[in-house]
């Protein structure tokens, strides 16, 4: 059964606990994701080839549950045809207190797996179709209308062209523009640039990712160089906390395959050329479980910035000398 994005809600996992996602469209996949599955849920996460080397093992563990175990999800990456025999045993079974949501990305018409959850009732299928301008100013206009933030309708299409058609960038502009406007500052063409703008701010990139990367004498360096104000410090803290994000999936898929390159290869949105050693760098660094604490903290961080903005340079800069110049988490 074909359901639109903005239907998810209507699925009711006691019946529909076999869900396929498709598309390329990351950032609306991960929105469906998080109406699903909350924080904190019982929630494991597979590459497909993990499933097809352990398929007697995998299919053992879903069937078997726990008196008192809660709900469980099931998250299985880059699944493709390959995966069609597993799904259709387990169609046979019955499954109790477990959705499996199945993330794909571009599905073609001729694909068996789309074609299986399209036509069968009890399966969900959800296609998540690219982003355009229209869906973007909608998205946008909806935020700052929810937040009671004024701003004019050029200054909003100002706002979609910086994010070229990328729905999580977008929303982490919006979320500076948000954070800016509680401080009482006024929204105007001016300040928008200047937000916006802020996000091509290499030191603020070349900050973050030495920090994940502990590089000590880079970090020192860049917050000697550079005069970061008030807002910056904002900025940093939404920045890191979704480049911290990004890193949290590729570690996993690295504890899960223990092959460095193609972890990097397999990211979604893929890394940048020369983004692709820091990067590497980051993940022999950091291990799921420190990461996750780390977006806690920052999370925290976020929260304090946000009481007094004023104190948020000596917050922000202290925090990230405290992670840069500790021992390794991994």
């Amino acid at each position: 059964m074909i359901l639109k994005s903005f239907e998810i809600k209507k699925i009711n996992q006691t019946i529909n606990n076999l869900i396929l996602f498709y598309g390329k469209n990351e950032g609306l996949k991960n929105e469906a994701l998080n109406t699903l599955v909350e924080e904190g849920d019982n929630t494991s996460n597979y590459e497909e080839k993990e499933i097809l080397d352990n398929e007697n093992n995998f299919i053992e563990n879903i069937l078997s549950k726990s008196l008192f175990e809660p709900q469980r999800f099931i998250v299985i990456k880059r699944a493709t045809d390959k995966i069609l025999k597993i799904i259709e045993t387990l169609q046979q079974k019955k499954l109790e207190d477990v959705t499996i949501i199945l993330n794909s990305d571009n599905l073609e018409k001729r694909s068996k797996l789309r074609s299986l959850f399209e036509k069968d009732k009890k399966l969900i299928c959800v296609p998540f179709y690219p982003d355009n301008d229209q869906t973007l100013s909608k998205l946008a206009y909806n935020f700052l209308k929810d937040k009671k933030i004024s701003i004019s309708p050029s200054n909003i299409n100002l706002i979609v062209n910086k994010c070229s058609g990328d729905r999580e960038t977008l929303i982490n502009e919006l979320q500076k523009i948000e954070y800016f406007s509680k401080n009482g500052k006024k929204i105007n063409s001016e300040n928008i640039s200047k937000l916006i703008n802020l996000n091509e701010n290499h030191s603020i990139s070349e900050l973050i990712d030495n920090c994940l990367a502990k590089n000590k004498k880079k970090i020192i360096s860049i917050l000697n160089e550079n005069n970061f104000s008030n807002e910056d410090c904002i900025i940093i803290t939404r920045s890191f906390i979704v480049k911290a994000k990004k890193l949290l999936a590729l570690s996993k898929t690295f504890e899960t395959n223990n092959n460095i390159d193609f972890t990097i290869s397999s990211a979604k949105p893929p890394i940048f050329w020369k983004e692709k050693e820091i990067t590497k760098q980051q993940i022999y660094k950091w291990k799921p479980e420190y990461i996750k604490k780390l977006i806690y903290s920052l999370s925290e961080i976020e929260l304090q910035i946000k009481k007094n903005i004023n104190n948020s340079i000596n917050v922000i800069t202290d925090f990230i000398l405290s992670q840069s110049l500790s021992e390794t988490n991994s």
